[in-house]
């Protein structure tokens, strides 16, 4: 693989970057816990439940996108923080909230917040000396990370009342601000003298196509639009019982973890685009028989493929936009972009021809197994 000159991925810079992108990341993974909490708080709607949910993730994507090529430049650590205060306000003034006005401030406020760490923590992938280890190890963290949260904010909720979920996320960005600390606070070094600037040395941030961005939203709408119907699918289709597929999915997502490591190195051995449309290939096939069968061990093998398939592809593609754009500006990008799926997933599975509304999309979101969303 391409040698370059940024920041070693030590214990510290690799706890830096899992803290950072799981967090910013967060909100989209432990919204399905938030929006039980909220709903039951208000007694909101499922549509005026939807609405808040959506201000919050629009909020992230948009702001990390917004945030992108700031990120580029040096200063990350500092934008990292300003967002975990955001965040952390916003997250205490959900806690606190009294009304569904000042509630959806607060998760503005909260995804505002959580984009500009999501920014910072996703550029910073860049600035290591080996984008694809520091890819796998991130993506292996967050995950499980992401699944202690799962399992503690709706913990709380429950022990020690309703809205405490929303303080424990606040804790978090606490305990996050020493951690992000240890972010590549700059870009790596070019991997060759024709990237760096003329007479300067210095790296020049590229700017993602348009095409590209809305590629990766796609790819990852298509993705999380099938997979949050995978536990409706695996009842209806294999009479399996609602734990008996939740059980599978979570296994499946635990298993998945393989295809991190695997990405990586069947990238070095076979190339990076070879590898990647291999492993995007058999996600397709996995994807396909998952919907159509009606076998329960086929459904089983379907899902734990699909979920490595997955994480092969988004290892290879952190590390392939690190190593064509240093500057992080590229990762930052890809990853708001693919932030923007959770909403537009949502919509492939609709029984009508029309878009659904938020009432949809949150009971879907509701049935949808709660198993960790990786970044990207």
């Amino acid at each position: 693989m391409n040698t370059r000159s940024g920041a070693a991925l030590s214990f510290g810079v690799a706890v830096a970057l899992i803290a950072g992108v799981t967090l910013g990341n967060g909100g989209a993974n432990v919204m399905p816990v938030f929006v039980d909490d909220f709903a039951s708080r208000f007694g909101l709607s499922d549509s005026a439940a939807g609405l808040v949910a959506a201000t919050q993730l629009m909020a992230t994507a948009v702001v990390t996108l917004l945030l992108a090529k700031r990120a580029a430049r040096p200063g990350r650590v500092r934008m990292a923080r300003v967002g975990l205060a955001l965040s952390g306000a916003g997250f205490l003034g959900a806690a606190a909230a009294t009304t569904p006005v000042t509630l959806g401030l607060a998760n503005l406020v909260l995804g505002a917040g959580l984009g500009a760490v999501y920014a910072a923590a996703t550029a910073a992938l860049a600035a290591t000396d080996d984008a694809d280890k520091a890819s796998t190890v991130t993506v292996c963290g967050v995950v499980g990370v992401t699944a202690l949260l799962i399992t503690g904010v709706p913990a709380a909720n429950h022990d020690l009342g309703e809205g405490t979920g929303f303080l424990l996320m606040a804790l978090c960005c606490l305990a996050a601000w020493p951690l992000l600390g240890r972010l590549p606070d700059g870009p790596a070094g070019p991997t060759a003298p024709d990237t760096a600037s003329a007479g300067t040395g210095e790296t020049t941030a590229a700017k993602p196509s348009v095409v590209l961005l809305l590629g990766t939203a796609l790819l990852w709408a298509v993705t999380q639009g099938a997979w949050s119907y995978a536990s409706v699918l695996g009842r209806q289709h294999t009479g399996m019982s609602h734990s008996a597929v939740s059980a599978v999915l979570a296994v499946s997502s635990v298993v998945a973890l393989v295809g991190a490591v695997v990405g990586p190195i069947a990238a070095r051995h076979f190339g990076r685009m070879r590898s990647m449309a291999v492993f995007v290939t058999a996600q397709a096939l996995a994807r396909a028989a998952l919907i159509l069968t009606h076998d329960p061990v086929l459904f089983t093998v379907a899902a734990v493929l699909w979920q490595a398939c997955q994480l092969a592809v988004l290892v290879q593609m952190l590390a392939a936009a690190a190593l064509i754009d240093p500057t992080g500006r590229l990762v930052a990008s890809l990853s708001g972009a693919g932030a923007l799926a959770p909403e537009s997933a949502r919509w492939p599975s609709a029984p009508s021809s029309t878009p659904p509304g938020p009432a949809y999309w949150v009971s879907s979101w509701r049935s949808a197994p709660s198993s960790p969303r990786c970044p990207c």
